[in-house]
């Protein structure tokens, strides 16, 4: 194999395994408390190395957290467009995959709301909003609405489930440090609320 060959592998397996000990330091630590040197020594690579393909923390968790949207998007568009479920079911299964998503990556509500903040539409994409706005699902909830039994704005009701879900994973550290709740409870009470968050929205439903 020509040696330009052999690096290309190499820089794609060194940037990999960055990413994956990223993933892991990230959710296990959090953001504010990871430092480069703790992911590094979880890739088990040169410090430099860290710096080298990802310049800084921010950039790699700007990378890390990029990857796990293209991915909540892809599940859920394909919920958003399943024509062969009820608006229930499609709420049930939002639920979960934000759910499930969330209790992997426990610090995607601070990079969500830090993006938000400094300006960047890199959550709402066109391709993103799209996949959203013009989906069979929001097609649905607008139906609803002008048939009168759904008595808000489709987007009020998105909004309720994505804050459903979203607030309690912002609130958690909040939480856990003032023994609100202990650490082991807030899974548990996330997996009750894959049953809760579906009552409270097709409560809102006629």
């Amino acid at each position: 194999m020509p040696v330009s060959e052999r690096k290309v592998k190499m820089d794609d397996s060194t940037e990999e395994r960055i990413k994956a000990a990223a993933r892991i330091v990230f959710t296990k630590k959090g953001y504010q408390a990871t430092k480069v040197r703790d992911i590094a020594a979880e890739a088990d690579i040169n410090l430099s190395l860290v710096n080298y393909y990802f310049r800084s923390k921010e950039k790699l968790f700007q990378h890390v957290m990029g990857e796990v949207i293209d991915k909540l998007f892809a599940a859920i568009t394909q919920v958003l467009n399943n024509e062969q479920l009820s608006v229930h079911q499609q709420v049930e299964q939002l639920a979960d995959h934000y759910i499930d998503m969330l209790l992997k990556n426990p610090d995607f509500p601070l990079f969500m709301v830090n993006e938000i903040f400094s300006g960047s539409d890199e959550l709402m994409k066109d391709n993103r909003k799209n996949a959203i706005f013009q989906s069979h699902f929001f097609k649905q909830l607008t139906a609803l609405q002008k048939e009168g039994k759904l008595s808000i704005h489709p987007i009020q009701l998105m909004l309720n489930l994505i804050g459903f879900v979203v607030m309690p994973f912002l609130a958690r550290p909040l939480l856990e440090r003032n023994k609100v709740v202990k650490s082991g409870e807030f899974t548990a009470m996330m997996e009750e609320r894959r049953k809760l968050v579906p009552m409270w929205i097709k409560s809102m439903l006629k």
